[in-house]
C-alpha cells in the first residue's frame, strides 16, 4: 500500500472520530493509545529481523516464532551449513527493515479502524 492510500485512510478515520459522541470519542482515543504501536520501537526490534522480534511486537507471534526458530537452528547447525539458512532469512526480512514506517502505520490504521467499528457498534447497540 502506497504512502497516499495510506494518509486517505487516515484521513477517513479522523473524520469518522469526530463524528463519535464527546463520550465514545473519548473512549476511542484511550483504546487507540493503548493499541496502537511505535513505528520506532518496531524499527529497533527489526534490526534484529533474523530473530523475528519486530513480529512478536505487532502481534504476529507464528511469523515471530518460525523466525526466531530458523535462527536458532542456522546458528546450532552454522558449521553445517547453517549459515545458508540465516542467509535466506535475512534476505526474506529486509525489506521489512526498509518498510518498518509503512508496516506499523498500516497495523496502526488497522486498529484504530477495528476500535472505530467496535464503539460504532456498541453506539448501535445502546441505542436500540
Amino acid at each position: 500500500m502506497d504512502e497516499i492510500a495510506l494518509r486517505e485512510q487516515e484521513e477517513a478515520l479522523r473524520n469518522q472520530v469526530a463524528q463519535l459522541s464527546p463520550e465514545a470519542r473519548k473512549q476511542y482515543y484511550q483504546l487507540e493509545e493503548q493499541l496502537v504501536k511505535d513505528p520506532d520501537t518496531y524499527a529497533v526490534l527489526n534490526y534484529f529481523f533474523a530473530a523475528g522480534l519486530h513480529h512478536f511486537y505487532l502481534g504476529k507471534t507464528a511469523r515471530g516464532a518460525i523466525n526466531l526458530t530458523l535462527m536458532l537452528l542456522g546458528l546450532v547447525f552454522i558449521l553445517f551449513y547453517g549459515w545458508i539458512l540465516l542467509i535466506l532469512v535475512c534476505l526474506i526480512e529486509l525489506p521489512q527493515l526498509f518498510n518498518s514506517q509503512k508496516i506499523v502505520r498500516k497495523y496502526n490504521i488497522d486498529v484504530m479502524r477495528e476500535v472505530l467499528d467496535e464503539l460504532k457498534d456498541t453506539q448501535q447497540n445502546q441505542t436500540v
